[in-house]
């Protein structure tokens, strides 16, 4: 209780805003349509739950399988697998919040930690992400924690804490092979280092990241234990460019992925969210807060490695830096009202103001209306728009399984892997349909089926068009209208005539 009230501004405020984050996370969680990698990592969660010899399922794709272990008892709770997923995302959000609010507090201080904290909970970067299936947010949680564990080391060589830097950093490598990035980083967190101290603090610090390095590699070898591990080398060859691969253009991809970043910051972390960070950086910069230099390091660090090597690039690949560079926004709006001697009602509300006005409008309309969400243009595409996003699956497959009840059912999708058929999957887990991932065109095996029993077909719109013959319209989903007034792609169902 003395805790308590030592602390109760803290946890008043703290209580405030987790509120109002699962305000922003729980409403409408599912109204998204279902992301081709959140129907894949659900799927692969359901076939770890039913067959424990496959709990390493993943690795076969080169992915790490912990965010799908810790799926698997949210289907224990939760009847839609979708909700389920997208949940356990929610909560890896909240760990991500209280690691801004407490590395804050801790490297720039309290009235920081509360602006960051809100600034975390409202921007739509980081509500975008916490709404969805996807394995970033979790990485997220475990950047954020290993970063405050990595400062405090610093600050007290102790064993308790290595140890617990270790499992942060073994978690992220679980989760997502980029949490290599933490163990990458960690020497230049010496940034924080105050040398004035003895020469046995530096050794014994050095033997505390020894210590801490070993635990998180030892939690990465667990991976050995199932099959498949050398995908996770093989596959990270499909998403990064080697050095010999740059050589004559060492510019490219850095240029383009630099314009990607101009169009996704100022919509996702909005203006007045990247003029808080740009001004925290700049502080942090040329301050004597050596800490603070950790956090920047720590933020800028993988996010240049990123923008250098990286094949493929989207918004969510850097949402395990965003946590870092909130931070720096928090402590950089601190600045900017000490700078302009605000006193501290018109701060609150300029604040309030400012972090709010353009983040509200944008989280307000993900959550009611995902489609007029003033999304970045190739996000829009990708989570709305393209085969990648499933609309309607849920409700084709309780159709579907009215239908078994009657006869057997066989349905053929338009896709092997991803969106179709493990967005139909995972709602007919517990089903007697039988699923047939096929392509763009019906098989033979599908009009062989459609002879003695009730068959189906689900395809995207723009995919399958012109392919099918003798096949009859059930139900048309459609998705998002393009902004660039191209056709409008969709859902189809259709029935297969013998």
């Amino acid at each position: 209780m003395k805790l308590v009230f030592k602390y109760k501004t803290e946890i008043f405020v703290l209580a405030i805003l987790i509120i109002l984050y699962f305000a922003l996370r729980l409403p409408n969680l599912t109204l998204q349509p279902i992301f081709a990698d959140e129907a894949i990592y659900i799927r692969w969660a359901q076939v770890m739950k039913s067959e424990p010899t496959l709990r390493f399922v993943s690795l076969s794709d080169g992915k790490t399988p912990f965010f799908m272990w810790m799926m698997v008892p949210m289907f224990k709770i939760f009847d839609d697998p979708l909700f389920a997923g997208r949940f356990l995302s929610v909560i890896a959000g909240l760990g991500t919040l209280l690691g801004v609010f407490f590395l804050t507090r801790k490297v720039f201080g309290k009235q920081a930690g509360y602006w960051s904290s809100l600034i975390y909970v409202v921007t739509p970067y980081t509500v975008f992400f916490d709404r969805m299936a996807l394995v970033d947010s979790m990485l997220a949680a475990f950047t954020i924690w290993s970063v405050y564990f990595a400062i405090w080391l610093l600050q007290s060589q102790r064993l308790d804490l290595a140890m617990i830097l270790g499992y942060f950093l073994g978690g992220g490598l679980l989760v997502k092979t980029p949490g290599m990035f933490n163990l990458l980083v960690l020497p230049v967190s010496i940034l924080g280092f105050k040398f004035q101290k003895s020469s046995g603090s530096l050794v014994k610090l050095l033997v505390f990241w020894s210590i801490s390095l070993i635990i998180g590699l030892a939690i990465y070898n667990i991976l050995r234990l199932g099959p498949g591990f050398e995908q996770l080398s093989a596959r990270n060859q499909d998403y990064v460019f080697s050095p010999s691969e740059l050589v004559g253009r060492p510019l490219d991809p850095f240029i383009p992925h630099l314009r990607d970043l101009a169009d996704w910051y100022p919509k996702l972390l909005t203006w007045s969210g990247l003029t808080f960070i740009f001004i925290g950086l700049f502080k942090s910069l040329v301050s004597k807060n050596r800490l603070g230099w950790v956090v920047v390091a720590w933020a800028l660090v993988p996010l240049m490695i990123q923008l250098a090597f990286l094949k493929t690039f989207t918004a969510r690949y850097l949402l395990s830096s965003i946590p870092l560079l909130i931070t720096i926004g928090g402590f950089g709006f601190v600045y900017l009202s000490q700078k302009l001697k605000l006193s501290s009602l018109f701060s609150i509300a300029l604040g309030l103001i400012l972090i709010l006005t353009q983040s509200l409008y944008f989280d307000l309309t993900l959550i009611s209306d995902p489609a007029k969400a003033p999304l970045p243009r190739a996000e829009r595409r990708g989570y709305l728009e393209d085969w990648t996003a499933g609309y309607g699956l849920k409700d084709i497959a309780q159709f579907l399984d009215e239908k078994s009840k009657e006869d057997k059912v066989v349905v053929g999708t338009e896709g092997f892997f991803g969106t179709l058929p493990d967005g139909l999957y995972i709602y007919l887990d517990k089903s007697e349909v039988v699923v047939i991932g096929g392509k763009s065109a019906i098989s033979e095996q599908i009009r062989q089926t459609a002879k003695d029993n009730l068959t189906y077909f689900v395809g995207n719109k723009k995919r399958i068009e012109g392919n099918l013959k003798d096949v009859e319209l059930v139900r048309e989903y459609l998705k998002a209208k393009p902004l660039d007034n191209s056709p409008q792609d969709a859902i189809q169902l259709y029935k297969v005539n013998p």
